[in-house]
């Protein structure tokens, strides 16, 4: 049997072929995501921005920058993670993805989480939220860990934070999202004891 970083390099792979909407004419490359296939917490933002468009990579503009620097606070490197969003081609002028935009894009997704099979999703922003919490508030929810049952990929747990990008148009934000930010490995450890 194929191992998990060859069946999601075989995913990903496909997933750069992908022309199913609309943002696919309109972007440079697919970013499929990245990190290590054995991940224990798998992140998942909104969508490329411009700087992930150009590369082909995620989070690698001023968000990710952050993000970089997050995961060193909790002494991670982005190579031991998982990170992908749930659009998988930059929507025009960095707008917000378009919900028939991240149903074309769930399939991908969904693939991705069996794959890696995560003990943790984080997720970043109201929009990659909203896919896996739909209805709640993020301001009520941001910091929590929730579990839910969604019939693709069965029981996980959830666990959301502001987008990184929050930070910087937002001073204040920052705090917070380091706040959070410090959470995920009690979080993380508190699923592994439940699991033994």
């Amino acid at each position: 049997m194929a191992s998990k970083t060859e069946q999601l390099d075989k995913l990903n792979g496909f997933m750069s072929e992908c022309s199913k909407c609309a943002l696919r004419a309109g972007c440079t490359r697919v970013v499929p995501g990245e990190g290590s296939a054995e991940a224990e917490i798998m992140f998942i933002g909104e969508g490329p921005g411009k700087k992930e468009d150009e590369l082909g990579r995620p989070f690698v503009g001023a968000a990710g920058k952050f993000l970089d620097e997050m995961l060193a606070i909790i002494k991670l490197k982005r190579e031991q993670v998982y990170i992908a969003n749930v659009v998988k081609c930059r929507p025009p002028g960095n707008r917000d993805p378009l919900p028939e935009e991240v149903a074309e894009c769930w399939p991908w997704l969904v693939e991705q989480i069996k794959i890696i099979d995560p003990k943790l999703i984080v997720t970043l922003g109201r929009h990659s939220m909203e896919r896996f919490l739909p209805n709640q508030k993020i301001s009520e929810v941001h910091g929590k860990a929730m579990r839910r049952e969604i019939p693709e990929i069965g029981k996980r747990v959830f666990y959301t934070l502001y987008h990184p990008a929050a930070a910087l148009y937002n001073g204040s934000m920052r705090e917070v999202l380091i706040k959070d930010f410090r959470r995920i490995l009690r979080v993380l450890e508190k699923i592994k004891k439940e699991s033994l």
